[in-house]
């Protein structure tokens, strides 16, 4: 499966910012019908949003399509569901969801959609934001336990949960995320993978900090995340970069590979003076298989 590293929102109701879609560079763009939209133009952001998907149906996409819907809870999720499921986006986020019962829930509303559509059956998947209600981090583990094959990845978010706290902010004195963000996100990081699915990171607000970007996105990596959400054009260049292994790290995965091959009967092997074992061959396989994605 592709690994998409960033995921470039757009909003919806915007014709001058989806006219630049096709060549935004990004891996999946996110076409916003939520809390990019103000209340008065959600029809007419359904209706953009149907139209340009159907104007490029998916074989001939050069960027997979998304679609952020409005949450299951409002009145708003089944109108979007019906003005965009028919045009095939590859997938929806699902904001402020609770945990994997939501995820299912909408799975059933896309198993009923799709056959009315004629669209291949579980074709649209599902990415939640996962931390974004004060409930929702005590589900994230129940993401590994529910069976959910529409599930393609989690990814967190700090606006939304800060606000549903009543929190004045959600970063630290010195800085960074405080506390309880940073909590969430390891946790959204580790049910990501306990579930079997990528883990993609938060925006990074200040679109105009690019060496901010690069290192915060190499940092993300280097734990585990798979990709991240951008908020403007001008970060996805950063981001796609700070996501794919460099030459160096493919070179020494390489190594590492090939010296486990050399000796297919032995749990660890020696090079350039250091002891590697299996994990280590797992992760220079997972390197590598990012290059090949």
């Amino acid at each position: 499966m592709t690994t998409l590293r960033s995921w470039l929102f757009i909003p919806g109701d915007s014709e001058k910012k989806l006219s630049k879609v096709d060549d935004c560079g990004a891996d999946a763009v996110i076409l916003d019908l939520e809390d990019a939209v103000a209340p008065a133009n959600k029809v007419q952001a359904r209706s953009m949003v149907s139209a340009f998907l159907h104007d490029r149906p998916s074989p001939s996409r050069s960027v997979q399509l998304w679609v952020r819907i409005n949450p299951l809870d409002s009145h708003l999720a089944l109108a979007d569901l019906a003005a965009v499921v028919a045009a095939g986006p590859n997938g929806l986020m699902l904001p402020k969801a609770d945990g994997p019962k939501d995820v299912e829930r909408l799975s059933h509303y896309l198993d009923a959609l799709e056959v009315q559509a004629g669209i291949e059956p579980g074709s649209i998947r599902i990415l939640p934001v996962a931390t974004e209600t004060a409930i929702a981090p005590f589900a994230l583990g129940d993401y590994a336990r529910i069976p959910l094959s529409r599930l393609a990845g989690l990814t967190w978010g700090a606006e939304d949960l800060s606000a549903a706290i009543g929190a004045s902010t959600n970063l630290a004195p010195a800085g960074g995320w405080a506390f309880t963000y940073r909590m969430v996100r390891a946790q959204t990081l580790l049910a990501a993978h306990a579930a079997g699915v990528p883990a993609i990171e938060t925006l990074y607000v200040d679109f105009r900090d690019e060496d901010g970007l690069r290192a915060s996105c190499q940092a993300a990596r280097a734990e585990g995340f798979s990709g991240r959400i951008a908020i403007h054009p001008a970060q996805v260049a950063a981001i796609n970069a700070g996501f794919s292994p460099s030459e160096a790290e493919l070179a020494f995965a390489r190594r590492v590979v090939a010296a486990f091959e050399a000796e297919p009967d032995v749990g660890t092997v020696g090079l350039d003076g250091k002891m590697y074992d299996i994990p280590h061959l797992k992760q220079a396989r997972r390197t590598l298989g990012l290059s090949a994605s």
